[in-house]
């Protein structure tokens, strides 16, 4: 069979689920890339399609082995990927996230399974950008925590550019969707974590609070320009600033993000 144009109506369908609004009413999207599709077939049936071009079905024949795979001309996969070089592979998949609820419920099973006995999570608060939240997931991963959640108004957790950015995590870890983020960290602490918000005006030193590190830990990290509103570091246990000690504004969201996981990650295995 001939591989499907950029005209095909399951190309064409597919290609609306770059909108948000049409992703929400179906909850389908998109998995754009070699590692996020590897992600999403760990799990076949969260998979509803995979459209490849045929240079790219050959070049990742093992990746596909055993997948159902549907030929699309380069125009067509254009169309697909939002990358200005796309790889030529796109899965188009069910959504994954769980109620806030189930997250808490089954967090500390997941956090054992993956990393000991350490329990780590991250609150994303407001967050906008979308490769920053996909780096937020993807560190969070990275340093064993049981699951994130985005919090407020943060960005679609499955805008593509975000699903890029978590190189595939978003596929290994649990998260929640929770519309006020104030819900999020009292469930958190309902759940037996201590939250703590991550604040360039905090009272606590990162590099000083290996004592209190070592208890289960929800980080709380706000908007990339804003920060977090007095409301929410109100509502947490404590809040934690990462010293600055050269010349620099600030840190990245992302970054901070990734300092504090792996220093709560660190002092939990030391513990």
């Amino acid at each position: 069979m001939d591989p499907l144009t950029a005209g095909n109506t399951r190309v064409k369908e597919a290609r609306k689920l770059s909108r948000r609004s049409v992703r929400s009413e179906r909850r389908l999207f998109l998995a754009d890339g070699p590692k996020a599709v590897e992600g999403a077939l760990e799990a076949p049936d969260r998979v509803v399609e995979v459209f490849a071009t045929p240079r790219a079905a050959e070049e990742y024949d093992a990746l596909l082995a055993g997948v159902a795979v549907t030929l699309v001309e380069k125009r067509a996969m254009a169309g697909l990927s939002d990358s200005v070089t796309p790889a030529g592979v796109v899965a188009v998949c069910r959504f994954i996230d769980r109620p806030l609820d189930a997250l808490m419920r089954t967090d500390h099973a997941v956090a054992q399974s993956r990393s000991g006995d350490h329990r780590l999570l991250a609150i994303c608060a407001d967050i906008r950008d979308p490769g920053n939240a996909g780096t937020v997931i993807r560190c969070a991963d990275a340093a064993g925590a049981a699951g994130v959640v985005l919090a407020g108004d943060s960005v679609d957790a499955y805008n593509p550019k975000t699903v890029r950015a978590s190189v595939g995590s978003l596929f290994h870890l649990p998260f929640a969707v929770e519309r006020d983020p104030a819900a999020a960290i009292r469930a958190a602490q309902a759940a037996g974590y201590q939250v703590l918000a991550a604040d360039g005006r905090g009272e606590l030193d990162l590099f000083e609070s290996d004592d209190v590190l070592t208890r289960p830990t929800a980080w709380l990290f706000g908007n990339e320009a804003h920060g977090l509103p007095e409301g929410l570091t109100g509502l947490a246990d404590g809040v934690v600033s990462i010293p600055i000690l050269g010349r620099a504004e600030s840190l990245n969201l992302a970054t901070a993000a990734a300092l504090c996981l792996y220093a709560s990650a660190r002092a939990m295995m030391r513990a």
